[in-house]
């Protein structure tokens, strides 16, 4: 009997609490059996950043191709004539049993309900950041990959670069001193957004299976509004600018202040349409203290919208950043990751990082491909990546909602806002996520 990945069968069995701790362990395959030399794998989206995310594992044999759209994934399809082909991820990993792991690099509605049935069959999950559609997929995330002992790894590849944790121990080290404000922008969306859905149908492109495409949303007819890339913007499929871009520009504060989820949140953004993301958004979030750091506040912005000039101590304001203030220093990261600069420059003359306290990475696809065959936890594993998605996507419901949101972290609710609960929760097409 096929094992598929159910929300009420899972409910009864565990917990989503939000602080409970997790590991990001590894598996010995059915049997008793180490993996063989060579991982066996899926790929779920082999097109468009499907590809970039099949290079990385094609050190491995790559057993199964998955795509919906046969145009797309042509180039995939030529490289590996010997794999299985599969328009279906549900058929492909009820098929092949022989699978140890997969990759999912589709649109963000069909992560959770692809990785969570893997991971129900017990295979090792590499998914695209965000690493979910909706906050309660990233609850059912975090804890089918503690239940099934998988490996994981979120596809922020920025985390593994050897520049972003140098600058995690800078901030650890005290060097800002103690860190109470951080500002994290985005010049997306880079597609459409706060418009309103299309009039009229178009024919389906030959080679895409648009129901399979449309998968676990509501049914709506085709049109080329929606694919390929410009899904980000739409609510149904994507997460607009916030969700495409903070799992990456956040990655470095998120981390080396340990935040958590925020306990409050407020936005205000461009006029809302009901069916996409606005046109730019501006996203307070307040983290709550912890020992040994006070509560931050992380200002997120998107479009045009910048943090005050002021902060940057005359340099100049990147597309895609972070600036990190405390009361001893800044620091600027002028770009998604990696290495930033130290403010005021004349404070910092002569400045000696400190010593690695992080282990440095062979690569990201190669931590999780290691950790997949026995090896440590890849760092950006379910555990860490479902949390940090998670706060990220609550600023979707803030702009969603209007005014401000008190997160109830324990109960998954804002609290005294039960319209939220649709956002918090999104329903599915029959044949996904029972």
């Amino acid at each position: 009997m096929v094992r598929r990945f159910s929300r009420r069968a899972f409910l009864k069995g565990g917990s989503l609490a939000a602080g409970s701790t997790l590991c990001g362990g590894f598996s010995i395959l059915p049997g008793g059996e180490p993996p063989s030399e060579k991982l066996n794998i899926g790929i779920i989206g082999a097109g468009g950043k499907g590809g970039a995310d099949l290079a990385g594992v094609s050190s491995e044999n790559i057993a199964a191709l998955c795509d919906v759209d046969s145009r797309r994934a042509a180039p995939a399809l030529k490289r590996y004539p010997k794999a299985a082909r599969y328009t279906d991820y549900r058929k492909m990993l009820e098929k092949e049993k022989g699978l140890d792991a997969v990759t999912v690099s589709t649109p963000d509605h069909h992560h959770a309900p692809a990785a969570l049935m893997a991971m129900a069959l017990g295979k090792h999950v590499y998914c695209q950041k965000p690493l979910t559609h909706s906050v309660s997929e990233a609850r059912f995330m975090r804890a089918a990959a503690k239940k099934y002992k998988v490996a994981t790894q979120m596809g922020n590849q920025g985390h593994s670069e050897h520049g972003s944790r140098r600058m995690v121990e800078l901030i650890r080290a005290g060097t800002l001193g103690t860190v109470s404000e951080v500002h994290v922008w985005s010049n997306r969306p880079i597609w459409p957004q706060g418009i309103n859905r299309p009039a009229g149908t178009q024919p389906v492109p030959t080679g895409l299976d648009w129901g399979l495409w449309i998968g676990p949303a509501p049914q709506r007819p085709y049109h080329e509004a929606y694919v390929p890339f410009k899904w980000r913007g739409w609510w149904d499929f994507g997460t607009g600018a916030l969700g495409d871009m903070a799992c990456h520009n956040w990655d470095i504060a998120y981390w080396a202040l340990e935040l958590g989820l925020p306990e409050s949140l407020e936005a205000e953004s461009s006029p809302l349409f009901k069916e996409t993301a606005p046109q730019w958004s501006v996203i307070r979030y307040r983290f709550p203290a912890i020992p040994g750091r006070p509560a931050v506040k992380l200002t997120w912005y998107d479009g045009p919208k910048r943090p005050p000039a002021e902060l940057f101590e005359g340099e100049a304001v990147t597309t895609n950043g972070s600036i990190i203030i405390g009361d001893k220093g800044k620091l600027y990261i002028p770009h998604y990751w990696g290495d930033g600069k130290l403010l005021p420059k004349k404070d910092f003359v002569g400045f000696k990082a400190p010593g690695a306290s992080l282990p440095r990475s062979p690569g990201h696809y190669r931590e999780w491909i290691t950790a997949c065959k026995g090896g440590p936890a890849a760092l950006s594993n379910f555990d860490y990546s479902a949390q940090l998605t998670e706060a990220v996507l609550l600023g979707n419901l803030a702009v969603r909602l209007g005014g401000r949101i008190d997160w109830d972290a324990k109960n998954m609710k804002a609290t005294g806002r039960p319209e939220a609960d649709v956002f918090v929760k999104r329903a599915y097409r029959p044949g996904y996520m029972s």
